[in-house]
């Protein structure tokens, strides 16, 4: 088994859903008292929060690959980064450290394509829906359709993931609010919806969605868990483009 470096934190309420997805999934495949090899470096997110609102990227940056290296240095032999916004930053953090890194959006896009699904909703951050890091890399690799919600609701998503999700506050409301969206999504053509932030699977679920629903964290947290348990090595994420052979699967 692999060691699998986790670098959460932002926020720690979904960092703590990939380290129990891994576990539960590892302890499926292997049985007994087994359970993942990983090592967790977790940032302050308040100050990734201020980078990210200044637009202070390059120090953001610098902050993630310091903790990516540290992983490395602590036995990692994969980074997992448990958040998509700072996926913008996916490359210069690759550039940054001598192992693996398992690129979320890569991931996704597989189990995508295996559902079958062309056109896509995405929900996010305001910087995951609008910018190109996360539905450019789809489109490019995956040939994929991706649309995103109208301004208005993507400030309302936003507000909920900073506001509410982050601090661990779960509201009926909101959960009311990003179902609208969705449906609102699917009659527009999504075939699916990308929960494209870590902690949307904590507020929605299938029951809220009229289409399938492609939760990030859970299907990174089980490419993950695929990589670590690979006998041979795996193609993952790299300034190249997408994996080329699956890494990953749904329980």
């Amino acid at each position: 088994m692999k060691t699998i470096g986790l670098l959460g934190g932002m926020s720690w309420e979904s960092t703590v859903t990939y380290y129990r997805i891994i576990n539960e999934a590892v302890r499926a495949r292997l049985g007994g008292l087994h359970s993942a090899k990983c090592v967790l470096y977790s940032v302050d997110f308040a100050e990734i929060e201020a980078l990210q609102r200044e637009g202070r990227w390059e120090e953001a940056a610098g902050c993630l690959v310091a903790a990516g290296q540290g992983l490395q240095r602590a036995g990692a032999e994969v980074v997992v980064l448990c958040t998509n916004t700072m996926h913008k930053l996916a490359e210069t953090i690759q550039a940054g450290v001598r192992v693996p890194f398992l690129h979320i959006a890569d991931a996704t896009a597989q189990q995508i394509e295996r559902a079958g699904i062309r056109r896509v909703g995405l929900l996010g951050t305001r910087f995951t829906m609008e910018e190109d890091f996360f539905r450019g890399r789809l489109a490019r690799h995956s040939h994929l359709e991706v649309m995103v919600p109208v301004p208005s609701d993507r400030e309302e998503v936003h507000r909920i993931i900073y506001e509410e999700l982050c601090v661990g506050t779960i509201r009926r409301e909101s959960r009311a609010g990003i179902s609208r969206i969705m449906v609102q999504l699917a009659e527009q053509g999504a075939g699916g919806i990308i929960l494209g932030c870590t902690e949307l699977g904590l507020l929605v679920g299938d029951d809220d969605s009229p289409v399938p629903l492609f939760d990030t964290t859970r299907i990174h947290a089980l490419a993950a868990v695929a990589f670590a348990l690979n006998p041979q090595p795996v193609a993952v994420a790299d300034r190249e483009g997408p994996p080329r052979k699956d890494a990953n699967g749904r329980d």
